[in-house]
């Protein structure tokens, strides 16, 4: 290990991970060692770049609250996140298609009653149903539908002066016994992804917006099915194209059309005009996705 150079220090690393008791943690360790070292030497930056790069990162860090995490953030803006949930999320072709988590997910939301009123803030009001469904369609009683967005200004509820202590925006239900789901809210808007900090100057310095497209966000899962954690765009946005998280995907997207009083094509009464979107989700049985998993894994072994 003495009298390293430019090329020698990455075999002289590797050479100490050798002793590694796990073969995940040696594979990871490895291979992070050599795109790293071949990442420096490949844009060769001086002392004071790397040194602005360590400050980045601590910045970054600090930056973390209870309420914002900067890492999502340049995980879900360097298209990392996407990319994770891809690798993981190779689901059959029928069933709903996966995305990001996003940064603004509350843990055990309040849990509510179908057809309740979720968000109390100003706006156009919508009115959300659907259904939940295997592959084949067959409906899923008691499925839990987690669900936060936006508001009509952009903001979620946790980026306001009261932080947790004023959630609303937000719920959790459970589909019937026809899997069905439906509540009322505000419709969201496109906005910025937070951009005050060290994520927002990356963003500017590669002259990048930091806009998503409005969207809904949802995390369904049911006893025996593949947990899906997904949003629904608003068709029309004008973010779509150039999502700033790279989350948006064709079948996701569907439009808010307008509903006057009487019945929803979901069967719901709803007594004053309102705007309307509908949408059903399909989740891939869990043995098809551990299949999968399985046959992946199998074909990309970890390192002895």
């Amino acid at each position: 290990m003495r009298n390293v150079d430019d090329r020698s220090i990455t075999a002289a690393v590797i050479e100490q991970l050798a002793r590694c008791a796990s073969p995940r943690v040696r594979q990871i360790g490895e291979s992070l060692v050599r795109h790293l070292h071949d990442f420096v030497r490949d844009v060769e930056p001086t002392q004071e770049e790397w040194s602005a790069a360590i400050s980045f990162l601590t910045e970054t860090g600090k930056m973390c609250s209870a309420t914002r995490q900067e890492f999502i953030l340049l995980s879900d803006t360097l298209g990392v996140s996407m990319l994770v949930d891809a690798i993981n999320h190779r689901l059959p072709q029928r069933a709903t298609q996966t995305t990001v988590l996003g940064p603004f997910y509350v843990e055990r939301p309040p849990e509510r009653a179908l057809g309740d009123l979720i968000d109390t803030r100003e706006g156009p009001a919508l009115f959300c149903e659907g259904t939940v469904s295997d592959v084949n369609g067959k409906p899923i009683a008691g499925a839990v539908v987690d669900t936060w967005h936006s508001d009509a200004e952009g903001f979620y509820d946790v980026q306001g002066k009261d932080g947790l202590s004023a959630l609303t925006g937000r719920a959790r239900f459970r589909t019937d016994e026809n899997g069905r789901y439906w509540f009322r809210t505000v419709l969201p808007a496109f906005y910025p992804i937070p951009h005050d900090g060290p994520v927002g100057r990356m963003l500017d310095a590669q002259g990048r917006h930091p806009f998503r497209p409005a969207h809904v966000h949802f995390i369904i899962e049911a006893p025996g099915y593949e947990p899906l954690v997904t949003h629904v765009f608003l068709a029309g946005d004008p973010y779509l194209d150039s999502d700033v998280v790279f989350g948006v995907k064709d079948s996701l997207i569907t439009r808010v059309t307008r509903h006057e009083r009487g019945k929803t094509p979901g069967g719901h009464a709803v007594e004053q005009p309102t705007n309307l979107l509908h949408f059903d989700f399909r989740l891939a049985d869990q043995q098809d996705g551990r299949l999968r998993r399985s046959s992946e894994s199998s074909e990309h072994p970890a390192s002895a």
